[in-house]
């Protein structure tokens, strides 16, 4: 249960940082990414290495690779647990904008083969028109006490 309650916490810290940095992106009018910690994938031939399904190819903490043929980037992290966890730090693009035909898909400055965060869709709206974006549902801590159980918390 303590792993769970662990987890949880790594997981909601990084949903309000995500959240926190997409606010951010969207006061700057800038194209919005996400960042998350998720469990990463790891070898039994290779402890202490990430694994990256994308390249088929273990990483080392610390590296990063890219997610081709998705639009993203992902980092091999240490945790500070005790004992300590690789995680993968995940960037990407996140959920595309509730649709709105007020606002279209800017195809002159979408790149879809650029490097991240060049990659992710830009779109060009009317005036005064703005893009909604759905919530993304993530896991709230739970005390020791409770039973397991995730939560919608919404984004800045």
């Amino acid at each position: 249960m303590k792993r769970f309650a662990v987890v949880a916490v790594v997981l909601f810290a990084s949903a309000v940082f995500a959240a926190e940095e997409a606010k951010k992106e969207a006061e700057d009018d800038k194209a919005k990414t996400y960042r998350r910690l998720i469990p990463a994938d790891v070898l039994r031939d290779f402890p202490g290495m990430c694994f990256a399904s994308t390249k088929c190819a273990t990483v080392e903490p610390g590296k990063t690779w890219d997610l081709t043929p998705f639009c993203g980037r992902s980092t091999c992290v240490v945790s500070e647990d005790k004992p300590p966890r690789l995680l993968e730090l995940v960037e990407d693009c996140g959920p595309l904008p509730l649709a709105n035909p007020k606002c279209k898909l800017d195809e002159e400055k979408t790149n879809k083969t650029a490097p991240f965060p060049g990659c992710c869709p830009q779109f060009k709206c009317e005036d005064g028109a703005k893009l909604e974006y759905p919530e993304i549902p993530t896991v709230a801590p739970v005390p020791e006490e409770s039973a397991p159980a995730a939560s919608s918390t919404p984004k800045a």
